[in-house]
């Protein structure tokens, strides 16, 4: 197992009712920039417990983020807060929103260009205003890292950074806010949840027994609760095994001490800012790919996750392997997940050129071996 070093300052606050926990997570003398997307948190009850909570404080409010961030968007609020004097951020919705929220804390004390915030990486990043959230959508994990995703409309470009300024100082996870989520979004959460488990388990075999079975829980767990989690009416226990099983799964406690490949998510990156589908689509579509493009590298995983998730054996590797991700893709399409570029009217060989065009022109090369060229990464996708 490799060095690692785990850090983790998040406070989490977890269960029923506890958005009126923020009466004493925030300071009374904060001004608040509350943040949310489209107003769902309004329609279902979210909000007036929030204010319930932060009844008498110092309030402005910024909605209509979107599911994929904007950076055109995120500096309205940037601006917004400097203008009005903001000293707190409140992220109120899903990981898109804290998302959004991560980049506007560090914006508004950035003192250059904001976009370089997304391009370094945050590298130049030195402070962020405090912020915290009450997450309504499990999927990203945002609640306990600190990462982010922002898109830019302008360029049709999509970029993650990572700083140890945008951990949440807390995050609240009632499930009871994801009752209403309509379907389409509890299935994206589901396949975010999932990807986010196998770009860190499947890779190389580094003798790490433990977080292999961390991993491997979630993705059971996932995979078990999935029926109960689509059914008409919610229930409490699936919700929060849910819940949690997301946070876990990109919290950093998986990751300690193995490989990490994110090959999926930065092509699917490419992917959601060309054509628009969600996040989680883009990630169904090309993970069964990269698996098969990089199936070498990841054999000894691959033929692990068959046995422990899918029960699959055999003497055959080539056989498992292919077994385990054919049986990946029918979870998929079982809960409602499509997983080909043709079903989002999605041209595979003018989408594969045009990502593969992308890296080319960046010089990217993806993979733990950095043997994904643009080249094979756009074979790949002309498959999907």
């Amino acid at each position: 197992m490799q060095n690692f070093t785990f850090y983790n300052p998040v406070k989490i606050v977890f269960g029923k009712e506890t958005i009126s926990e923020l009466t004493d997570l925030i300071d009374k003398k904060e001004k608040i920039l509350l943040l949310y997307g489209g107003g769902s948190i309004k329609r279902n009850g979210v909000y007036d417990q929030v204010m319930e909570a932060l009844e008498g404080r110092s309030i402005v409010e910024f909605g209509g983020i979107e599911a994929n961030p904007e950076y055109e968007t995120c500096l309205k609020a940037v601006k917004l807060a400097k203008k009005e004097g903001i000293t707190f951020l409140l992220s109120v919705g899903g990981g898109s929103v804290l998302d959004a929220t991560k980049f506007i804390a560090c914006a508004v004390l950035y003192e250059s260009d904001p976009w370089e915030i997304v391009t370094t990486r945050a590298a130049n990043v030195k402070a962020a205003l405090p912020f915290g959230d009450v997450i309504t959508l499990p999927a990203t994990g945002s609640e306990m890292n600190p990462n982010a995703v922002i898109s830019r409309e302008a360029t049709k470009e999509k970029f993650a950074f990572s700083s140890p300024y945008t951990y949440p100082l807390f995050s609240i996870l009632d499930p009871e806010t994801t009752y209403t989520l309509p379907p389409r979004q509890v299935i994206n959460g589901i396949v975010d949840a999932y990807v986010h488990v196998v770009e860190q388990y499947l890779n190389d075999d580094l003798n790490t027994p433990l977080q292999d079975r961390q991993a491997t829980a979630i993705l059971s767990t996932l995979i078990e609760i999935s029926p109960k989690l689509l059914e008409e009416k919610p229930e409490y226990d699936s919700r929060a095994t849910f819940m949690w099983s997301a946070t876990n799964a990109l919290n950093g406690l998986i990751a300690c001490g193995v490989t990490q490949d994110w090959s999926t998510h930065l092509i699917g990156h490419e992917l959601t800012a060309l054509y628009g589908i969600d996040h989680a689509q883009s990630l169904a579509v090309v993970l069964p790919a990269v698996w098969r493009a990089d199936k070498e590298n990841k054999a000894a995983k691959l033929i692990q996750y068959a046995d422990r998730v899918w029960n699959i054996t055999g003497n055959d590797q080539e056989e498992v392997i292919e077994k385990a991700i054919e049986s990946t893709v029918q979870y998929f399409n079982s809960i409602g997940m499509k997983t080909r570029l043709s079903d989002y009217k999605i041209n595979a060989k003018e989408a594969a050129l045009r990502v593969a065009d992308r890296f080319r022109m960046r010089g990217t090369v993806l993979g733990v071996h950095k043997n994904l060229t643009p080249d094979i990464i756009q074979n790949m996708l002309e498959k999907c």
